[in-house]
């Protein structure tokens, strides 16, 4: 199957009119996106934007053969005009199937929100997901499903829909996801590239042309990656995002519970409301067994206070206790740990946090705890594919 995406942007477009944020302000030229309407070996058309039929010609193909148009969610505003010539725009019930003269089969896939899914079989037996803006499928059940060759997802705002699909066996390692409805919720260029890789997804520009199959073109997730920022920088926040499009993460809390302190209970709780409900959690400072273990991604936030009990552990913060084993023995736990990094097969994403630029320790313990933090981050990120470094908010790739 080939398909056309005549627009990648949400309902209003991108940027949104009248709209003064600087995301919108900047998507300007092959930033800026028509609403998404996808056009299916020119036979097939997914959701009836105002100048389709534009939108169509400037690509180089036409609206003349197309025998369905399917609508996949409610429209606001006046009714678009149907160009001449083109069938009346449908929705097709919720689980029933349409078979195309062509050999083309489009099934209606529940949604939990309003709008309809459509997966479409082409006669070569692809299959393509196309979902609509804002919802995830509903209902999905594992082994009941067959992968998808293409999805066409919100993946901006509904991560979550991706995570079920590949919880299901429906997203695979060369399922080729690609964003559609793209909203000013991030800003256009790098900065949705950069997210979108990170979920294994991409975007591409309007008036693209896709052949269904062709997985050169989809982004490896890294295996391991280590982000790093100052206090409140937002590092945590960025690495919850590069797992929320994955199901079952095991969210790795090293920092424990410290019973009787209410300003770290609402730090945890925080976190807590931010993750899917999805992901699991667990209270350890062990992560080597973690690390040798195959299984879901791991979230580790973050490697600071693993640290912090390392060197509790090794009587680091006495000097003749460090003088007299304990540096010896630290240094074999972060190579036992980075070794584990190593050689894990999981998904792994750690949070640590950059102290080396703040203002000198005053104490000698401070300084210990300072220089044994920048020994640890380097020796974990030599083993990450991506490291990432968060000031304000904003995620600069170090590596990868």
């Amino acid at each position: 199957m080939e398909l056309t995406l005549l627009g990648t942007g949400a309902p209003a477009g991108l940027p949104r009119p009248f709209c003064p944020c600087a995301a919108c302000a900047t998507a300007v030229g092959e930033n800026a996106r028509a609403a998404t309407a996808v056009l299916v070996d020119e036979i097939l058309l997914l959701d009836l934007t105002p100048g389709a039929a534009f939108a169509a010609a400037r690509a180089g193909h036409s609206l003349a053969d197309v025998r369905q148009v399917l609508l996949s969610h409610p429209h606001d505003g006046p009714p678009v005009e149907v160009p001449a010539g083109l069938p009346q725009p449908g929705r097709v019930p919720d689980g029933r199937e349409l078979t195309l003269l062509t050999g083309h089969r489009v099934r209606a896939v529940p949604m939990d929100a309003p709008g309809t899914g459509y997966a479409v079989t082409g006669p070569d037996g692809q299959r393509v997901l196309y979902l609509p803006p804002g919802g995830a499928p509903a209902g999905l059940e594992k082994g009941a499903v067959e992968s998808y060759d293409m999805v066409l997802a919100d993946v901006v705002r509904r991560p979550d829909a991706l995570a079920r699909l590949r919880a299901v066996g429906a997203v695979g390692p060369t399922t080729d996801v690609v964003a559609v409805h793209v909203d000013h919720d991030v800003p256009p260029g790098p900065e949705l590239r950069r997210r979108l890789a990170a979920a294994g997804a991409r975007a591409v520009p309007d008036g693209a042309t896709l052949a269904v199959g062709a997985y050169e073109d989809v982004p490896d997730v890294p295996r391991r990656t280590l982000v790093l920022g100052g206090a409140r920088s937002g590092k945590s926040v960025e690495a919850e995002r590069r797992l929320e499009a994955f199901p079952d993460v095991l969210y790795v809390a090293t920092g424990g519970s410290r019973n009787g302190d209410t300003e770290w209970a609402s730090r945890v709780a925080a976190h807590r409301e931010r993750r899917p409900g999805s992901w699991r959690t667990t209270e350890t400072c062990d992560l080597v067994p973690l690390l040798k273990d195959d299984g879901a991604p791991l979230l580790v936030d973050c490697l600071s206070l693993w640290l912090t009990d390392a060197m509790d552990a090794v009587g680091a913060w006495d000097d003749a206790e460090w003088a007299g084993g304990g540096e010896r023995e630290l240094r074999s736990r972060v190579r036992e740990l980075t070794e584990a990094v190593r050689e894990t097969r999981r998904t792994v994403v750690a949070v640590s946090n950059e102290v080396g630029s703040g203002i000198v320790p005053a104490t000698a313990s401070g300084r210990r705890y300072r220089d044994e933090l920048g020994r640890l981050n380097a020796a974990f990120a030599d083993e990450c594919e991506q490291v990432v470094l968060v000031v304000a908010g904003q995620a600069t790739v170090l590596r990868g």
